[in-house]
């Protein structure tokens, strides 16, 4: 009924072999997961600020860059300095708080308290940011 298996499986399912490919700990996958979340954040953030310039959206900027940084090991994450031509402010913000809101998840999953606290802060300022323009299409 079933063809047999002829090849050997690509899978290392039996314990003490070798396999080819590094693996990674679920740790450092979260890491790697964080920092993918707030760098993204850090590139809109980055947007927000060429498209409405703030002394607040820097200062975030340079804590999220900050929190990238210690993730990556030193590597820093790109920035960017121009807006695109065509930056809706609202989608940013959307984009933002749900950025931050799965930096939240993560940071929450690896236990790290200091970027759990900074994506927390991050989704509470695109949150009341939102605000306004959401009453006013209602």
């Amino acid at each position: 009924m079933y063809e047999p298996i002829r090849t050997k499986s690509v899978h290392s399912t039996m314990a003490g072999t070798s396999s080819d490919f590094p693996h990674r700990s679920r740790e450092e996958e979260l890491d790697i997961q964080l920092a993918g979340h707030l760098a993204a954040l850090v590139a809109v953030t980055d947007e927000l600020r060429a498209a409405a310039p703030s002394a607040d959206l820097d200062e975030a900027a340079e804590r999220l860059a900050e929190q990238v940084t210690r993730l990556r090991g030193g590597v820093t994450p790109v920035r960017m300095s121009v807006a695109p031509a065509d930056a809706e402010i609202t989608v940013l913000h959307e984009r933002a708080h749900a950025l931050a809101g799965r930096a939240l998840v993560v940071a929450a999953s690896r236990a790290d308290t200091a970027a759990a606290i900074l994506a927390a802060e991050q989704m509470d300022v695109h949150a009341a940011a939102l605000e306004p323009s959401e009453l006013a299409s209602r």
